[in-house]
């Protein structure tokens, strides 16, 4: 019968140790994100960053769903829940005009199955005065409204959606929120 030395016997022990961590970290971490809420309340007197120097303000009682919002310096993206509906900001690179950026995002929307622009795109402005289009469309069982803005090499796009119902009720204060949109500097 052969003899464990005490150089296998601890690099066994090494060995067992790494499984041990590596079973930690691929059963624990998951874990613990699911015990991690996925949302969290933001306040709605204070500018949101979303990314590339651009900032909202979101409506009153309105959550950030984290497992959407990507901040970040060249671009960016929120989303928000107010209540069943969702309020989403993209801020993403753009080199073009308010019309091909417009027309990108309605091609984006209308090449979802099931998804249809309906009626004419309308001018908006936002208090800074940032202007924009905006419009509405339909989905299977779904409202929503969308704007596209461009600002200094960004195209920043609003989708709301939503049931009807509820949408009726949370775009007031979604509207007055991307009023609030403004771009402070230039990315870093």
């Amino acid at each position: 019968m052969a003899r464990i030395t005490r150089r296998q016997l601890t690099n066994l022990l090494g060995a067992l140790g790494v499984v041990v961590m590596l079973a930690g970290l691929a059963f624990g971490l998951p874990a613990l994100d699911r015990s991690l809420p996925s949302q969290r309340a933001v306040p709605s007197d204070q500018p949101y960053p979303i990314g590339a120097g651009v900032t909202v303000i979101p409506p009153a009682g309105s959550t950030v769903d984290l497992t959407g919002t990507r901040p970040g310096t060249q671009e960016g993206k929120a989303l928000f829940r107010l209540g069943p509906v969702q309020y989403e900001i993209d801020v993403r690179p753009f080199e073009g005009n308010l019309t091909s950026a417009a027309e990108r995002f309605r091609k984006r929307i209308t090449g979802t199955p099931g998804y249809q622009v309906t009626g004419a795109q309308l001018g908006v402005t936002t208090a800074d005065g940032l202007a924009g289009v905006q419009g509405s469309y339909t989905a299977p069982g779904r409202g929503g409204r969308y704007a596209v803005y461009v600002t200094g090499g960004l195209t920043i796009e609003i989708t709301v959606s939503g049931a009807d119902l509820d949408l009726g009720r949370s775009l007031p204060s979604i509207e007055d929120s991307a009023k609030t949109l403004r771009r402070d500097g230039e990315p870093e």
